[in-house]
This record gives structure tokens, C-alpha cells and sequence, in this order.
């Protein structure tokens, strides 16, 4: 078992010392089911990428903007949302920690 908690204090400290400012831990993988803790300092950002599947956000601490060709998506610590389909980015308005849950395939699809 996991400390989310824990794990997003740890990803916060090791982005703080990353160039970048951000950091990533995997720490579930189950077939197609992953669950990341992503850290990212206030105004590192991820570029934009394609989306997997079907996948989640939680906003375990800070403040984020998803940004899409049709617009900006804030969010806070506590609130969770469907990824967008489309390519997107995300950038941390303050130091933030997020835990991204991603289906990498789905039958069918």
C-alpha cells in the first residue's frame, strides 16, 4: 500500500531540485492501469502530449491550468477530472502534486 500523502511531499521535495522543476513516480502498474505522482513547481509545465485511452486527475496539492485548443481548466487540491481526449498541456500556477491515473489500452479501441 501506498501514502499519497507521502508520496507527493517526496515528488514536491525531488522536483524543487530538479532543473525542470518537475518530478514522477509510477507507482502502480497493473496491465493497462497506471498511477503517477506527478510534481511540478509553480510555472514548470508539462508540454503539450496526446492523451491515453481514458485517465483521471486528482489535485493532491496546489493549483494547475489544463490547457486545449479550446481553452484553460483550473484546478485545485481536492478537485478530480476526466483527462481531456485532445493533446494538452499542464502547467502549475503554484507548487502542486497530482496523481494521474491512465488506461494505456482499452479493447476496441
Amino acid at each position: 500500500m501506498d501514502d499519497l500523502t507521502a508520496l507527493a511531499r517526496q515528488q514536491l521535495d525531488d522536483a524543487k531540485a530538479d532543473p525542470h522543476g518537475r518530478s514522477a513516480r509510477l507507482f502502480l502498474h497493473d496491465g493497462p492501469l497506471r498511477q503517477t505522482v506527478i510534481a511540478l513547481v509553480g510555472g514548470a509545465s508539462l508540454d503539450e502530449h496526446v492523451s491515453p485511452p481514458a485517465g483521471s486527475m486528482q489535485i493532491l496539492h496546489g493549483h494547475v491550468q489544463i490547457t486545449t485548443d479550446h481553452g484553460k481548466q483550473d484546478m485545485i487540491a481536492g478537485q478530480v477530472a476526466q483527462i481531456p481526449r485532445e493533446k494538452h498541456g499542464v502547467t502549475a500556477v503554484e507548487n502542486s502534486a497530482v496523481l494521474l491515473t491512465s488506461v494505456t489500452h482499452v479493447d476496441g479501441m
